[in-house]
């Protein structure tokens, strides 16, 4: 009768196994875990700010700098433009320009001496 009972159990130990597989289920691992996620995106995203913050900054100092060198353009324009009237009045306040203009217009001078005046300085 042992041997009936091993075979029987046997039997359906056999059948039970082999009417109810088993699912196996596999998980699968990241290699980067879903903090390590996190970590980049933020990393990433200063990243970014900081990029745009650079571009941003390099752009108006350019911007700057064009305005300084055209302003200083000007200037020399107009430091040249003051050099020239500069010339134009020396010219025209010689005295014997002065005292020719004079004498056109009905002026008589007597025995005086004409001098040349000096610029007025601000």
């Amino acid at each position: 009768m042992a041997a009936n009972h091993a075979r029987t159990w046997q039997e359906t130990y056999s059948t039970n196994t082999q009417t109810k597989p088993k699912k196996v289920v596999v998980h699968k691992k990241s290699w980067i875990t879903k903090g390590e996620k996190v970590i980049y995106s933020l990393i990433g995203i200063c990243l970014i700010v900081a990029i745009g913050y650079i571009v941003s900054f390099s752009s108006s100092t350019d911007a700057l700098n064009r305005d300084l060198q055209n302003l200083q353009q000007e200037v020399e324009v107009q430091s040249v433009k003051n050099e020239g009237l500069v010339f134009q009045i020396k010219d025209l306040s010689r005295p014997e320009r002065i005292t020719k203009i004079a004498e056109e217009n009905g002026l008589k001078i007597q025995d005086t001496e004409v001098r040349q005046a000096n610029a007025y300085k601000h």
